[in-house]
């Protein structure tokens, strides 16, 4: 099963994001972005792919390790930014640093249990918002964003995630994700 280890802000805060994303869209040429979905806006801590589920154990005893010598903390949606002009994201302002020593935690604890992370990047607090096919510039974008500054919330949970990848051929259709697990941090 495909997964990735994610923290998820509560619904108020997405909210918020999902108001100051509605004007950014209605900037030219944003129908021809791919937007994510919402519902399913959450911070990658850790991306583990394909995981065989012999492995699930082991792995969900080590996240939740790692989950409980973290404690909660604060953070807030904050900004916006992009990766050249592939993708548009919101980032995070706040206790970033936890949230940081979390996704090193999480990878450590993903390697530990058989499962090859990815290391070649260093984590980047981001919520992914869109993404772009190529030909659009992603910079007015990301500009519309740098003054939101959505309201403080805790972190209080990690999550295990499946991603279930469009299969249909659907023009359109998303990944539809799923909590696997999840437990309290510091807990």
């Amino acid at each position: 099963m495909r997964l990735f280890v994610a923290v998820v802000p509560p619904p108020p805060a997405l909210s918020q994001l999902g108001s100051a994303v509605a004007e950014v869209r209605s900037l030219p040429d944003s129908g021809r972005l791919r937007w994510a979905d919402p519902a399913t806006w959450h911070f990658t801590l850790a991306f583990l792919g394909e995981v065989d589920e012999a492995v699930l154990p082991d792995l969900a005893e080590r996240l939740g390790r790692a989950a409980r010598r973290h404690p909660a903390h604060e953070l807030r949606l904050a900004g916006g930014g992009r990766f050249g002009d592939r993708v548009l994201w919101a980032g995070a302002d706040g206790d970033v640093a936890t949230l940081r020593a979390l996704a090193r935690s999480t990878g450590a604890a993903a390697r530990r249990a058989g499962v090859p992370v990815d290391e070649s990047r260093p984590f980047h607090a981001h919520l992914t918002l869109a993404r772009a096919g190529g030909g659009i510039a992603l910079r007015p974008f990301a500009e519309a964003l740098t003054g939101f500054r959505g309201s403080p919330w805790t972190a209080e949970r990690l999550e295990l995630v499946r991603s279930r990848l469009p299969g249909s051929g659907v023009p359109g259709e998303r990944p539809r994700y799923e909590t696997v697990r999840s437990w309290e941090l510091g807990g």
